[in-house]
């Protein structure tokens, strides 16, 4: 009965609510057809109709525009001899991020690289959100080989290039430096950076996740090497300038010393040294004080180099006359509460013996009767007190008060080479100026590079001038240890106290020589500047320390350039006499031409006790 009553209560299910097969598979269908639909449309929207934002974002990821190296510009010497040249070097470089996921092989790495585990550690957490950063730059190609053979995933390697200096420490400060990423730090490198640089190359490249390039897809813009710049400079003069300079540091126990060569019609820069000196190939490796170019930026008081400028201004104002007596006696004369002196007394001299004799008592008396603005003016044509225009970094002008700011001794003072100061270069220039019949050239570096001459002297008060130091290094000068057999010397020695950081001079001396050769056809203008020598060792005149430098360079230049001898008969009468005196050590037979000394034997050095004569030679 219950059966029964339980099959006749459940009521049989109606054929409308039965399971369709069919009509779900349909909307199944239609369901999934309107996704495609909608995938298609997308997908026709993201790479036909809005693609470029996407294409941007794919680039970003793989597509790398990186630079393409240049070389930096050649600089050679006035023969065209290499001075500063680029060659090629490889850089170490590697993604952070790719490092980061292989931490097992950093140590390996680091050895590679010459580092500590700890530093590559350090500097890859410093960069952890960068794609690039410098491993070690500037290395042997060989070198980035062996680091490269490992093949640590995400180190990679690049070319650029590293500058070297063949002549080094000799041309350090005329030519500078650059830096790791080849831009000029110093000298001629710096100055003609913009030229010497040139413009670096971009191409568009496709890298792949690890960095690697695998696809070249466009060249941006071609890369234009540096221009080459040929200098004046003749590297065989500079060199024999440098090794005079150290020669006489090492004879004289002086602290610094600097030298220029100009060549007296164009005004180009031959030569120019300065000690101590720097290694240019390894610039931070030495003091940071011997990277400065002393002949360009350091001044000195002038000293007696000053007179023959100063004999000029009273020539040319009609004062006095070559023949002019001029009384120094006793040796002295006050000037305001101070004295003027000499070494001794030269009695009466004519203007002549007072460059002769370097009388500063003679200097004195022909400045005083000047108008004040006529010597300066005088002085201030001649480039003291302007920057000399050679476009150097650093150039001083030196110091040239005006008579507004001058007291009661100054011009007597500036007379001869006190009060006012000047680089090596200034008095070079000033030299050349007196030989080149009156006409100041400013000095250049570039070859091909003349600049206008301006006239400051007459011809004719330029010509006394000379005849007048040429006296200088004949017998009865003080500087006859610059002299250059076969040839006539015109020059002037100097000697300048230092002055002392507590106020007043020292005891410490600058030694200067400055003179032109030759005199007939004057070629060479040179100045040598030699700081502090100590007076126990060759004196602290300039004659006996500065001019032995001096006809050491220019004997050599003279024979390196093939300039004639203009005095031909002194030189074949030391060549006669040097023949007979070796046929009588002979036994009176007949001897072979002998080349004579080009130099006197130098004289004793002077006592520590003539210090207190003080420096008027």
């Amino acid at each position: 009965m219950r059966e029964e009553r339980g099959r006749g209560g459940a009521k049989p299910r109606s054929r409308t609510a039965q399971f369709n097969l069919r009509n779900r598979l349909i909307l199944v269908g239609g369901t999934l057809g309107l996704c495609a639909v909608a995938l298609v449309v997308r997908a026709l929207d993201l790479q036909v109709i809005s693609n470029d934002f996407y294409r941007q974002q794919g680039d970003a990821r793989s597509l790398r525009e990186i630079p393409i190296p240049t070389s930096r510009g050649m600089i050679t010497d006035r023969n065209g001899e290499p001075l500063a040249v680029s060659t090629p070097v490889e850089s170490i470089w590697g993604n952070p991020k790719e490092l980061a996921k292989n931490p097992a092989r950093l140590p390996e790495l680091a050895k590679a690289l010459g580092v500590t585990p700890d530093e590559l550690t350090r500097k890859l957490a410093q960069r952890a959100g960068k794609e690039f950063m410098y491993l070690k730059r500037r290395i042997n190609p060989d070198e980035a080989r062996k680091i490269l053979a490992h093949k640590i995933p995400g180190v990679f390697s690049q070319r650029e290039f590293r500058r070297f200096y063949p002549q080094g420490e000799a041309m350090a400060h005329v030519l500078g430096y650059t830096n790791i990423d080849d831009r000029g730090q110093e000298g001629l490198e710096l100055a003609f950076d913009h030229e010497l640089r040139g413009k670096p190359g971009t191409k568009r490249v496709i890298r792949d996740g690890a960095g690697r390039i695998v696809e070249n897809v466009d060249l941006v813009r071609s890369a234009e090497p540096g221009k080459d710049i040929t200098l004046t400079l003749d590297r065989r003069i500079q060199y024999l300038t440098y090794r005079e300079l150290r020669r006489a540091l090492t004879d004289t126990g002086a602290s610094s010393a600097s030298a220029v060569v100009l060549d007296i019609e164009t005004g180009e820069v031959l030569a120019m040294a300065n000690l101590p000196t720097y290694n240019p190939n390894l610039p931070g490796a030495g003091n940071r004080d011997t990277h400065r170019n002393r002949a360009i930026t350091d001044v000195v008081e002038p000293g007696s180099t000053m007179k023959p400028i100063t004999v000029a201004a009273a020539l040319a104002a009609g004062t006095v006359k070559p023949t002019t007596l001029v009384n120094t006696s006793p040796g002295w004369m006050p000037n305001g509460r101070y004295r003027i002196t000499d070494t001794h007394n030269n009695g009466v001299l004519t203007v002549t013996g007072v460059i002769t004799k370097s009388s500063n008592i003679g200097a004195a008396k022909l400045a005083l009767p000047l108008p004040n603005d006529y010597y300066y003016k005088f002085i201030h044509n001649f480039g003291y007190g302007s920057k000399p225009g050679s476009g150097f970094p650093g150039e001083s002008s030196g110091l040239l008060a005006p008579p507004s700011r001058w007291s009661g001794t100054t011009k007597a003072t500036m007379s001869y080479g006190y009060g006012l100061s000047a680089t090596p270069l200034q008095i070079a220039m000033a030299y050349a100026a007196m030989a080149n019949g009156g006409q100041l050239i400013q000095p250049t570096f570039v070859k091909g590079q003349r600049n206008e001459p301006r006239q400051v002297l007459e011809p004719a008060v330029a010509g006394e001038i000379m005849r007048m130091m040429q006296t200088v290094t004949e017998p009865g000068g003080t500087a006859k240890q610059a002299a250059i057999l076969g040839y006539h010397v015109a020059g002037k020695t100097g000697t300048t106290r230092k002055f002392s950081a507590t106020g007043g001079y020292s005891r410490k001396y600058v030694s200067l020589f400055a003179g032109v050769v030759p005199v007939e056809k004057p070629r060479f203008s040179m100045v040598v500047v030699v700081s502090e020598p100590d007076p126990t060792k060759r004196g602290y005149y300039g004659g006996s320390v500065s001019g032995p430098v001096f006809r050491n360079v220019m004997d050599g230049a003279l024979r390196l350039m093939d300039v004639a001898p203009d005095d031909i008969e002194t030189w074949l009468a030391v060549q006669a006499a040097a023949e007979a005196k070796r046929a009588k050590q002979n036994g009176g037979k007949p001897a072979g031409p002998v080349l004579p000394a080009a130099t006197a034997a130098a004289p004793p050095p002077i006592a520590a006790g003539a210090l207190a004569q003080g420096g008027a030679r």
